[in-house]
């Protein structure tokens, strides 16, 4: 009987190197990969920044498709309980729409709503949002900010409307979300104008709620996000809808405060809140 020679070491007896494997987003999704924009999220704050620096942040289709997927992400996972907007670099939050493809887009395009769709699911976005915004806010990019519920600007921001001067007219929120911010008055100057302002003239006419230096900004938006985040989660979107539903009148607002509040009398959140409160302790939010 022959002896049987001992079994060489094969690839399948070596140490495997494990491929690296891609990032999954939430429910096991591969998470999408970006290259106008970047997306971060740490201790329930999202930062989403406009990188296309060479370009002043200008909003492309680009970017309007990666900012929806990012939104759609977001939403999906439940740690984000703020959500900040901002741009990379010091010259620009965003210079607007991108000019080259403006040019040539024709009557289906504006039907379509390209930006004026993705900043109405950014102001009907389910947790608050913080625009923090240095240099050029303009035409598109100052649109954006105002689609945020809070507005944080560095000492160099600028806002406007200059869409007149091309021809066009602001048509991504600026005429119905800007008198709802500043009134009236000073939304038709700004739109017929398309006069420039600085940060502390929009500080002044309640365009931004507050002006610190531009190395600041996003320390600044960040406090506050995470101000906002040690909040009952569920409260702050109710929050949301109610103040949104204010805008149609006083019964509207009326009608939308008073089912908010059925609805989170019956949380858990609200039960810790006021235990908490009655404890003189800091209470421990779940979302329930």
């Amino acid at each position: 009987m022959s002896r049987r020679r001992p079994a060489r070491a094969t690839a399948a007896a070596r140490p495997r190197r494990r491929r690296p494997r891609p990032a999954r987003g939430p429910r096991g999704a591969a998470a999408p990969r970006f290259r106008s924009i970047r997306l971060e999220l740490a201790a329930g704050i999202a930062v989403l920044t406009l990188n296309r620096p060479g370009a002043r942040n200008a909003i492309n289709l680009e970017v309007v498709e990666e900012m929806r997927a990012a939104l759609v992400r977001l939403a999906r996972d439940s740690g984000a309980r703020v959500l900040i907007l901002t741009g990379a670099g010091t010259a620009a939050f965003a210079s607007g729409a991108d000019i080259g493809e403006l040019r040539d887009r024709r009557a289906a395009d504006a039907l379509r709503g390209i930006n004026s769709s993705l900043f109405l699911e950014i102001e009907q976005f389910a947790v608050p949002t913080i625009a923090a915004v240095s240099g050029y806010a303009l035409g598109g990019g100052c649109e954006l900010a105002l689609a945020c519920d809070l507005r944080v600007a560095g000492e160099s921001a600028r806002f406007g409307q200059p869409e007149v001067g091309l021809g066009i007219i602001p048509a991504a929120g600026a005429t119905y979300r800007l008198p709802q911010i500043v009134g009236a008055g000073r939304a038709r100057e700004l739109i017929l104008t398309g006069r420039i302002i600085d940060a502390h003239e929009a500080l002044r006419i309640g365009l931004v709620n507050r002006v610190v230096p531009d190395d600041r900004v996003l320390e600044e938006a960040r406090s506050t996000a995470a101000l906002i985040a040690r909040k009952a989660p569920l409260a702050l979107r109710a929050a949301k809808l109610a103040l949104r539903a204010s805008a149609c009148g006083p019964d509207a607002g009326h009608a939308a405060e008073r089912l908010a509040q059925a609805i989170l009398f019956e949380t858990a959140d609200k039960n810790e809140g006021m235990t908490a409160f009655l404890q003189g302790r800091r209470p421990r939010f779940t979302g329930r």
